[in-house]
């Protein structure tokens, strides 16, 4: 399953109402770091699809979500269970990194 793009509009449908937990990257054209986790982002959707979401919200096509989050950075990570967050990395990391963070929080 490829990562999932997601709005403003469709953030609490797609992340606040979803059956499975959620990965939201807070990303930007512009960020250098969000490019480079972008390819380990389609990875784990692809492996963990079945038990979690991989969603991407480009902050300036979608500048409330982030805003009512508190990002002031990205990459930022949120992971979401149930419609609320229960974690959150900022910047880029190696995959075992990611995946190690997603074990910690009950997802991988």
């Amino acid at each position: 399953m490829a990562t999932v793009k997601i709005t403003d509009e469709t953030f609490e449908s797609d992340v606040l109402k979803s059956d499975k937990p959620v990965l939201v990257d807070f990303w930007a054209e512009w960020c250098g770091p969000c490019k480079q986790i972008a390819p380990i982002l389609e990875e784990v959707s692809e492996a963990y699809g079945d038990k979690l979401v991989v969603s991407k919200i480009n902050i300036e096509d979608s500048p409330m979500t982030p805003s009512r989050f508190g990002v002031r950075g990205i990459p930022t990570m949120m992971l979401f269970k149930d419609g609320q967050m229960t974690s959150m990395k900022v910047g880029a990391m190696p995959k075992a990194k990611l995946l190690e963070w997603l074990a910690e929080s009950g997802v991988a």
